[in-house]
């Protein structure tokens, strides 16, 4: 038997407010945009950009894992975030009777690794460290390396070696 794997990983920047509801079961499921930015040296010696947008869905969970209500609680547009979860496909009739299709990654952890600078509102914070996530059968979680203090401008560099 094969086996297969459906994970995605996503360091980005929240596009907009999570839209945090309730489903008819009493579920509560957040949803945003997360912006991810790649840079490179184009052939022509030029820096060029390319920003993807994912939709990320996260679940409060009936075994205890609540994303939702963390993403209610702390996360605001322009927050960093490193999100993991699967990519899901799904296809629905609209009310015309049309087709449509939507990518989404469902998010199984979620952490919180620091917002805009100076954002100023009043709205309660998380640590810069806090994390969720649902429960997984390893221990332990991304939390090594929080802050990324050790390799300070790691996530930024825009120096390439790769050969293709």
């Amino acid at each position: 038997m094969s086996r297969s794997l459906n994970r995605v990983t996503l360091i980005g920047n929240v596009g907009q407010d999570p839209e945090v509801r309730a489903t008819p079961g009493g579920n509560r499921v957040a949803q945003f945009s997360l912006a991810t930015t790649r840079q490179w040296t184009g052939q022509s010696g030029n820096k060029e950009e390319k920003t993807e947008w994912h939709r990320i869905v996260a679940w409060d969970s009936a075994r205890g894992a609540k994303l939702a209500q963390v993403i209610e609680q702390y996360v605001k547009k322009g927050d960093k975030l490193f999100v993991e979860g699967r990519i899901e496909y799904r296809q629905w009739q609209d009310k015309d009777n049309q087709t449509r299709y939507s990518t989404e990654i469902n998010a199984s952890e979620i952490i919180l690794l620091g917002g805009r600078s100076g954002g100023g509102d009043d709205a309660p914070r998380a640590p810069r460290a806090a994390a969720a996530s649902a429960p997984k059968a390893k221990s332990g979680s991304a939390a090594g390396g929080d802050d990324f203090t050790d390799f300070p401008g790691a996530l930024e560099e825009d120096d390439d070696d790769l050969p293709f």
